[in-house]
């Protein structure tokens, strides 16, 4: 085997020429002001190394687009694009969301990410009595294709990447936009995006589920199989370590039961015969930038690493976008406080420097006010510039893995390494994801974290500025914003107006088709979008399956 030094030139050369072939760099030259050359990877210097640390150096870091893909999942990574920059929005009705995202997009906003309200995504239509008072309050409310369509209104599909933060009804959401896209005349394989449909976490850390962990498992696996066959480009499932860790776990649980989680989802893809190899590339994940920002950085590092090899070693995957831990990353909820809001926007500065970092793919930057109440256009700006001034000012996305080889980054990537597994090891023990969720194993851990820092927080030993130090006497809160309450009565009218207008007759034979399928063993997306396109709503396709596999209620 040659030296360290050969297998820098063979990758500049080779894998890294090749893709900056395809995706040329976004200027000839990276230097800083000082004139000093960003070089295209900071590696070791020839002769820096012992024969034994350069093995280890490729066995554990490797270079940016190779294998284990510690240093980044693309060879050049931001110097050819930056990151996707995404505003997570919705709120009041489809008509006010479609105004934010129009502003958005024409603030530099390169993907769109929609939140939805809580009826939505626990199955309800709005005019559902366990909808009352929840309609458009932390997302837009989407119950038909009429609610798609005015949602998604001038915004062409084939341009624009979306993600879709839902779980439970999931299997809806993807259909409506996938007939939106049909009647803007935008082939399957042009949709670019990602439908969150991570149902494991519910159980765990979130709550928004419907059905049982089985019955949801399959609906999971159902929306695998089909995007795979059907939406290549479009990633079928966002395994999610965010709300994880916004259930107050520590890093290296929210890399533990998210992996976890993943590893149950390739099993059960696996079990229908599917290819690792191609249904493998449609896995994407989302994680949660926390404060501390080198284990944020390495805690990412170590997520990529671990993700090549499980999938490498368990499963035998063999294609590059297969073995990838490609990820979003999300700045932390739970760390915005409402004493002096403005301190958010520099933790949320912080937490997308780690990110950024970290190698991200996507980012959401929160915005200052979110712990009081939905944002305002001035404050969603805010964070949004706070991502562009990341990417076109501070210099940190010139060369990739700028940390990788610090002594410490590698230790404390090593080192959360080690805490990961030991997790995963336990989880396996158990039996495997569901088995770990049913015996609350994930739940216990996580509570006990998070209670171990909250009394942190109340004894002092923790610091929160502005909550238990450096408080303030006054503190003028800033200008909120307030969702049109006349927006919910637009909302049940439209609703009330697509029921009165269709097919009843039609309507029910397609949910009579469905329920056949739920109750065999067939994959529930066809017969899915058969009843969507015959005017069922959100609602009556959940309640259907509703009677097949009853709802789920934690003990």
């Amino acid at each position: 085997m040659g030296s360290l030094q050969d297998d820098y030139i063979q990758w500049l050369t080779g894998p890294r020429a090749k893709f900056v072939a395809k995706v040329a760099e976004r200027r000839e030259r990276f230097e800083s002001t000082s004139g000093c050359e960003f070089p295209p990877l900071a590696a070791p210097a020839p002769g820096q190394l012992s024969e034994q640390a350069q093995a280890e150096y490729r066995s554990k870091l490797g270079f940016p687009g190779e294998y284990p893909y510690t240093r980044g999942v693309y060879p050049s990574m931001y110097r050819g694009r930056f990151w996707t920059m995404r505003q997570y929005a919705g709120f009041a009705s489809p008509e006010e969301s479609n105004q934010r995202y129009r502003f958005l997009l024409g603030q530099g906003v390169t993907g769109l990410s929609v939140a939805f309200d809580l009826p939505t995504q626990i199955g309800y239509d709005s005019d559902h009595a366990m909808a009352a008072g929840e309609v458009g309050k932390v997302g837009v409310p989407v119950c038909s294709t009429a609610d798609m369509a005015v949602l998604l209104e001038g915004i062409p599909l084939d341009k624009v990447s979306t993600s879709m933060t839902i779980n439970s009804s999931a299997a809806c959401l993807l259909g409506f936009y996938l007939i939106q896209a049909e009647k803007q005349g935008v082939s399957r394989d042009k949709l670019r995006g990602t439908v969150q449909n991570d149902l494991l976490k519910e159980f765990v850390a979130r709550g928004t589920y419907i059905y049982p962990p089985r019955a949801s498992l399959r609906l999971t696996t159902d929306i695998i199989e089909f995007c795979s066959n059907e939406v290549p480009n479009f990633n079928a499932i966002s395994i999610s370590g965010y709300h994880i860790r916004e259930a107050g776990s520590t890093a290296a649980q929210e890399i533990a039961f998210t992996l976890a989680n993943g590893l149950e989802y390739v099993k059960q893809a696996v079990a229908r015969k599917l290819d690792v190899n191609h249904f493998g590339r449609n896995l994407s994940f989302f994680f949660n930038g926390h404060s501390n920002l080198l284990e944020e950085v390495a805690k990412f590092r170590a997520a990529r690493r671990l993700w090549a090899r499980l999938m490498k070693e368990r499963f035998g995957a063999t294609d590059k976008s297969a073995l990838q831990l490609r990820f979003h990353t999300q700045t932390a909820g739970s760390t915005l406080t409402a004493q002096q809001p403005e301190n958010n926007i520099v933790r949320t500065a912080v937490q997308a420097i780690a990110a950024v970092l970290g190698g991200t793919q996507s980012l959401h930057t929160n915005s200052f006010d979110e712990a009081l109440a939905l944002p305002t256009e001035k404050s969603v700006e805010i964070a949004l510039r706070t991502q562009q001034i990341l990417a076109h000012e501070s210099g940190i996305a010139d060369t990739p893995d700028p940390l990788g080889g610090s002594y410490f980054i590698e230790k404390l990537t090593d080192d959360l390494e080690a805490k990961v597994m030991a997790l995963i090891t336990r989880v396996d023990e158990l039996g495997g994801a569901v088995d770990a969720i049913e015996a609350r194993f994930m739940q216990g851990e996580i509570g006990r974290a998070a209670l171990a820092w909250q009394r942190g927080v109340e004894n002092g030993e923790s610091v929160v500025v502005g909550v238990n130090k450096f408080q303030t006497e006054s503190d003028t809160p800033p200008e909120l914003l307030k969702v049109d309450e006349s927006a919910v009565m637009r909302q049940l009218e439209r609703l009330a107006a697509f029921k009165h207008g269709r097919n009843g007759p039609k309507v029910q034979t397609a949910l009579e088709e469905l329920k056949g399928v739920a109750q065999g063993t067939a994959n529930l997306m066809p017969a899915i979008l058969g009843a969507l396109r015959a005017d069922a709503t959100l609602g009556e396709v959940c309640d259907t399956l509703r009677q097949v596999f009853g709802e789920y209620r934690d003990s």
